[in-house]
């Protein structure tokens, strides 16, 4: 394979996220390849991928709307002056080979995710802010630039879900679906497997844990956004054995205090920043993402791997994993969940996951991706 200067870029170069995790793992496959991979980001945290150099572009404390637009010139202008052969963009920049994109339009996010805000003066103050926000008109311009600009044309567009994909061409209907790919997340199947028994009930005996108690876990950065409250609201439906097991996001103090509003605190259990997530699902008996917006969430596919009956919403792109019968049509509907919920942990055969062969997944379609550009460029060893 011929080797090649290759430019990742996006805000932040980290393994914490599920799209800064896939960075991190795209630029350590490319370097070892042996391109020289250079990681445009605007800071870089803790040791970076081996053989993966870190050009930290800074980001500058002007908000959250300056932020985006400054970390966007910067990468263009490194760009210009370096000359890589392969670019590839992980988040809001417009000039790139292949542009991966991981979450959807503005347009579209703005509008599924005001339900989560509640009903009445909550929602339409959501509304408001979202209005006059610089951030949201920032991005709804480097979307246009990114997708609508006649220079933008030859870029290889890359969406993570069928989801996604269908949403980015609702929002810009001059798009050529030609060009536009789907490709999904793939966890690590050597790091997310399930446990052997002995080892789950170490868990969760450590956890006092009964073996009469059902886990119903999930993980999300964004409560709101993730369906928590849909959750909380579901386990009173639930009887007393049921519990609740969240991990990652902050503050859940808000959400705590739903649950004692609700009579089910005792019943609820915030296990922040989860190192071991492997172990984190396998403590547990049925994984639920009542989320009214996913791109395509990370924490479906590693519970389904870890051996959990995982239930989701239809606005998440990786409920096409998940069977039908445990996709939740209305993330706020919590008698619904509830139900789906009952039915999951009362399921006896469950068979072992199997990844799809019928879907391109993973990081191998990128590596096929930049090895095809090389060749139609010219590039040689």
């Amino acid at each position: 394979m011929p080797q090649a200067r290759i430019a990742l870029t996006m805000p932040r170069l980290g393994l914490y996220g599920g799209a800064e995790g896939f960075g991190w793992r795209l630029a350590e496959a490319l370097a070892a390849q042996g391109h020289a991979v250079d990681f445009l980001c605007g800071r870089a945290e803790g040791a970076p991928p081996a053989g993966v150099t870190p050009v930290a572009l800074g980001r500058p404390p002007l908000g959250r709307a300056l932020k985006n637009l400054w970390f966007a010139q910067a990468v263009e202008r490194r760009l210009k002056r370096e000359g890589y052969d392969v670019v590839i963009g992980l988040g809001r920049t417009w000039t790139q080979d292949i542009l991966r994109v991981g979450g959807g339009p503005q347009t579209v996010f703005n509008r599924l995710t005001e339900a989560a805000y509640g009903a009445g003066p909550g929602r339409l103050w959501k509304r408001l802010r979202r209005a006059v926000s610089p951030s949201s008109a920032v991005i709804s311009w480097l979307e246009a630039r990114q997708f609508d600009a006649p220079e933008s044309r030859h870029q290889r567009v890359v969406c993570v879900s069928d989801l996604v994909r269908d949403w980015l061409l609702e929002a810009h209907p001059a798009l050529d679906p030609a060009r536009v790919d789907v490709v999904y997340n793939r966890p690590d199947l050597t790091r997310f497997a399930p446990l052997a028994p002995g080892q789950r009930a170490e868990l969760r005996a450590g956890q006092g844990l009964g073996d009469g108690d059902v886990v119903v876990c999930t993980a999300g950065t964004n409560f709101a956004l993730k369906g928590v409250g849909t959750l909380i609201r579901a386990l009173t439906l639930l009887p007393p054995h049921f519990r609740l097991a969240v991990a990652g996001g902050r503050g859940p103090e808000r959400w705590l205090a739903l649950a004692r509003e609700l009579g089910v605190e005792g019943r609820v259990r915030f296990a922040g920043k989860v190192a071991d997530m492997r172990s984190f699902y396998g403590a547990a008996d049925v994984f639920a993402l009542p989320t009214y917006y996913d791109a395509c969430s990370n924490a479906v596919l590693e519970a389904l791997a870890c051996g959990l009956p995982s239930i989701s919403s239809s606005r998440n792109g990786s409920a096409v994993f998940v069977p039908q019968r445990h996709v939740l049509a209305d993330p706020a509907d919590a008698e619904g969940l509830a139900r789906l919920i009952q039915d999951a942990a009362a399921e006896k055969d469950r068979p072992a996951f199997i990844w799809p062969d019928d879907r391109p997944c993973g990081l191998q379609p990128y590596l096929d991706m930049v090895r095809d550009l090389l060749v139609q460029k010219g590039v040689t060893a």
